[in-house]
Parts: C-alpha cells; sequence; structure tokens
C-alpha cells in the first residue's frame, strides 16, 4: 500500500513505517471504549477536598520543596492558533449586512473600549484609514474595525497565537497570556530566586515568542525579582500522523505525497519528556487572570504543588524499603494502604498475592510519574470529567476522560459522565523524577489504544484525523494519579473573544 516514495518522505519525518501501519490499523478498527467503574467525587471517593488545617500544611510543605533549591518548571501548551476565538467575528466579515446583527456581534460592538487591545486596535485603523474605532462605528463601517483585529492591514489577531494577544488592561501597559504566566511562574514556581518558564509553540509563531520575551522578560524580573528563565520547543514532525479517507487508504495531497497532520496535544508528552525539573506545573496558555484576581490561583497552585511532594515523599520511602528488601506482610499491607487509600490504585486479587509478588506489585505501581489535579465543580463548561476506571491489567485507577472515550450506547457512562460533579480545567502538577532522583521516561506511561479519531476535509475532500492519546488524557494513563477539589475562581478560559468583557477578565 505504501511506494518507495512514501517510505522516503516516512523517513524524512522521523516516523517509522511500523508505526504508520500501526495507525492505519487504528484508523480501520477504531480505539475501543474504557470501562468505567464510577465518575470520581468528593462524596463517593477519588476527590480529595482538604480542609483548611490540612490547606496550611500542603502549602508550608510547598514553600519547604522551594526553599530546598529544587527545579520548577512551568510548562505551558501554547501553539494554538486564535483564530476559533473570532469565528464569530470571522462570520460577520463574510456576513451580507454590515452591521452587528447577532447577540455576540452586538456585545463586542457595545464594548470596544473595554478590551486590552482597544488602543492598538485603535492605532491601527487612524494609520490606516485616518480614523478611530469609534469614528468607524458612528460611520457604520463595523467591517472596517473587525478587518483592523483580525487582517494583515491591522493587528494581524486572526492569525496570530492566544498567547501574543493582549487579554488584560492594567495602569501602566496591557498584557498578554505570555506575561500572565511569567507573572504566575514568579508567585507560586520560583525556587532560589529562580522560576523557570517552557512554552510549545508552533514553528510559525517561535520567533514572534522569542521577540516578545526579550521585550518584556526584564520588567517582570526586576518586579518580583526573580530570574526568569524561559525555553520554547515545537511539537515534534516524527509526533505527526497520518491522514486517511473514509475508505481507510492513505489520504494523498495533490502532488501524491501522504498527508500527516499534528498529533494534537498528546504529541506534547514528547515534549514534557524532555523538559529538565523536579516538578512540573501544567496549564492551558488561556487560564489567566489578572494580578487582582490571582490569589486563589497562586495558592492553589501551591497547593497542589504541596500534596504532591509530600505524597511523592511518601512513595520515595516505601521504594527505599523494598529496595532494602525483607519487608515484612505489615510492612507491605502499610505500603499497600496508602497505595489504595492515598494513591487511588485498586486491584481486586491483591489478597491472594505472596509476599515477593505483592513486593513486585507495589514497586512498579508506586515507582511511576505522578500528578496531582485539580478539579473544578461542573457548571456546564467543556472539559474532561474524572473517573475511576478498569486498566489492562486490571487494575483501577483515576483517570481524566473526554466523553469520545465513553461509549455513547451505555447508557449508565453517559449518565455518569453528564451528572458528574466536577471536571478538568487543566491543572495539573507533576512529578517526573523517580526515587533515585533519574529523570522518568515518560512515553513508557502512555496508553497507546486512548486515542481518538475525528472527521476533517482537505481541499474538499473528506478525510479521517487520528489524534494521539490525549497530553492529560491516555498520554499519561500509567500515571499516579491524586485529584483535588479547587475553587471555579482558578479556571477562566478565553475560547471567544467576548469571553474577556467576563469579570474576571477586566
Amino acid at each position: 500500500m505504501l511506494t518507495k516514495q512514501d517510505l522516503q518522505q516516512i523517513e524524512r519525518l522521523g516516523i517509522s513505517e511500523a508505526v504508520v501501519n500501526h495507525q492505519m490499523e487504528q484508523q480501520r478498527n477504531g480505539f475501543p471504549y474504557l470501562k468505567l467503574q464510577a465518575a470520581a467525587s468528593i462524596e463517593n471517593g477519588g476527590i480529595m477536598a482538604p480542609d483548611a488545617e490540612e490547606r496550611n500544611a500542603y502549602l508550608a510543605s510547598w514553600e519547604r520543596y522551594q526553599a530546598e533549591g529544587r527545579k520548577v518548571v512551568k510548562f505551558v501548551p501554547a501553539s494554538g492558533a486564535a483564530s476559533r476565538m473570532f469565528k464569530d467575528l470571522f462570520a460577520f466579515l463574510d456576513a451580507s449586512y454590515d452591521e452587528p446583527t447577532t447577540a455576540f456581534e452586538k456585545e463586542f460592538f457595545d464594548n470596544t473600549r473595554l478590551f486590552a487591545f482597544r488602543k492598538a486596535l485603535c492605532n491601527a485603523c487612524k494609520a490606516d484609514t485616518q480614523c478611530s474605532v469609534c469614528d468607524l462605528k458612528e460611520a457604520g463601517k463595523y467591517k472596517e474595525v473587525v478587518a483592523h483585529l483580525l487582517g494583515e492591514e491591522g493587528l494581524n489577531y486572526g492569525n496570530l497565537p492566544k498567547g501574543l494577544l493582549l487579554f488584560h488592561n492594567y495602569e501602566d501597559e496591557p498584557r498578554t497570556p505570555l506575561e500572565e504566566h511569567l507573572v504566575e511562574a514568579a508567585l507560586y514556581a520560583a525556587s532560589n530566586g529562580e522560576a523557570n518558564v517552557h512554552f510549545t509553540v508552533s514553528h510559525d509563531h517561535l520567533q514572534l515568542f522569542k521577540d516578545k520575551v526579550a521585550e518584556k522578560v526584564e520588567k517582570y524580573e526586576k518586579l518580583y525579582n526573580t530570574r526568569l528563565n524561559v525555553s520554547f520547543s515545537e511539537q515534534k514532525p516524527s509526533t505527526d500522523t497520518i491522514a486517511v479517507n473514509p475508505d481507510n487508504t492513505p489520504f494523498r495531497n495533490e502532488d501524491g505525497s501522504l498527508l500527516f497532520r499534528p498529533g494534537g496535544h498528546g504529541a506534547l508528552i514528547q515534549n514534557l519528556n524532555d523538559v529538565e525539573g523536579d516538578v512540573v506545573f501544567i496549564k492551558n496558555i488561556d487560564n489567566v487572570v489578572p494580578d487582582k484576581l490571582k490569589g486563589d490561583t497562586v495558592t492553589y497552585k501551591k497547593l497542589l504543588g504541596g500534596i504532591l511532594v509530600e505524597l511523592q515523599k511518601e512513595a520515595f520511602r516505601y521504594l527505599l524499603m523494598l529496595d532494602k528488601g525483607g519487608c515484612t506482610r505489615e510492612q507491605l499491607n502499610e505500603m499497600l494502604l496508602f497505595l489504595e487509600k492515598q494513591l487511588c490504585c485498586v486491584r481486586k486479587d491483591v489478597a491472594e498475592l505472596d509476599d515477593n509478588t505483592l513486593a513486585e506489585y507495589l514497586r512498579k505501581k508506586l515507582n511511576r510519574p505522578i500528578r496531582v489535579c485539580g478539579m473544578v465543580k461542573n457548571v456546564g463548561e467543556p472539559g474532561g470529567g474524572p473517573f475511576l476506571t478498569y486498566n489492562q491489567d486490571g487494575t483501577i485507577s483515576l483517570q481524566i476522560l473526554e466523553s469520545s472515550q465513553i461509549d455513547s450506547n451505555n447508557a449508565e457512562y453517559v449518565k455518569a459522565f453528564k451528572e458528574g460533579t466536577h471536571f478538568n480545567p487543566v491543572d495539573l502538577v507533576c512529578g517526573i523524577r523517580d526515587y533515585r532522583g533519574n529523570a522518568f521516561h515518560l512515553p513508557d506511561f502512555v496508553d497507546h489504544n486512548t486515542g481518538f479519531i475525528s472527521s476533517k476535509s482537505k481541499n474538499g475532500k473528506q478525510l479521517k484525523a487520528l489524534e494521539l492519546p490525549g497530553l492529560w488524557n491516555g498520554a499519561m494513563s500509567d500515571w499516579n494519579t491524586v485529584f483535588v477539589e479547587v475553587p471555579l475562581s482558578t479556571f477562566n478560559p478565553v475560547k471567544t473573544v467576548n469571553d474577556l468583557l467576563r469579570p474576571e477578565h477586566q
């Protein structure tokens, strides 16, 4: 099925023929649905809700950890283009009418003065048309305003990444999400006077990000008396996946070459694997708020960090005991209780295991990367749900699931997903070193049976696209996972431009 030219193309991308054949097999067969035990919750288990005393203890633990001089990294997926933020405004440009008609359009134009990019937009309009935004609106030239916001003749926001748009107003100057993440890093991820921030970006935008950091980093270093070490990486071409036609034959470009597409955010497990750090915070680029509202974000990030290092400390202690050998059944049962109650990993037949087999089981399960994930109360926002699921080895553990991973024909599962009390806002703290200080090889802990297949099109032709197991879904399936309730105030995504008008972004 693959020609000699195909194989040469695959080799140039750094992908093996076996991987491509496996991807096409997955396209043909699809992915199995996951078997669920229950939705995780505070009442039924799986989600921690520390009380005030416990919160203070975890916060103190994190601050002690920072004082030890550990390397903490803030990892921010930032390759997403902002074009989807402006979907409604692009539609307005193409509409047959010229004045705001939909509720979205009216809200946007009624509040242009409230956006952080208002001055930049006004200057762009004046430079090109000699008219301000207000002048253009009064003259009924609403599409001129949008064209200068989205197009190259103005701010070009329709082609920029979210991380470089002006999101928030301040007295001195407006800030981009990139800048807000630098500030966050200084506030909760610094150690020894340094904070490390790593952005994953698209190749087309890499230089723009570098330029913005060069322009702004000194300002925030002085403001927070913290050295900011900023690094970047791009999604690797070797993580691209082959596209196929609806009949599962390879989709070909007009020149006859195979079409490969980015493998989704799950590809970033390779980028995360390259990060050198003891603890890594992961948070999306658009989930930021102005300084006046950062209090809860900083507190609960530290809280999650404190929970992580306390759990890690205990797991490391047990692993060192297992290394020495000669553990009594009582000691093994103590470790098992920790695994089941604190790390929520359960095996039904564990009582039948002899001491040696139990010790090996405990070693395997304790010596894994660990993630502590913030979970907010479900208020109807899109996001993965926290579940207790069955793994391929028969154990039950915590996983973050998307709706596509759940069998829509299983009424019980669908009901559990819809009625889940919490959802995942992509708020993770990860321990990526083992008890001996060695970095885990993170691709070893991916469940490759948890990818996604979606319908797309190119040049008017339908195709099937394969997404790799999601970064916080299947890519971390074999990690030790803990869920912690965090307040909704820590989740403030910007999915459309009008979301910037919400109180939390003003």
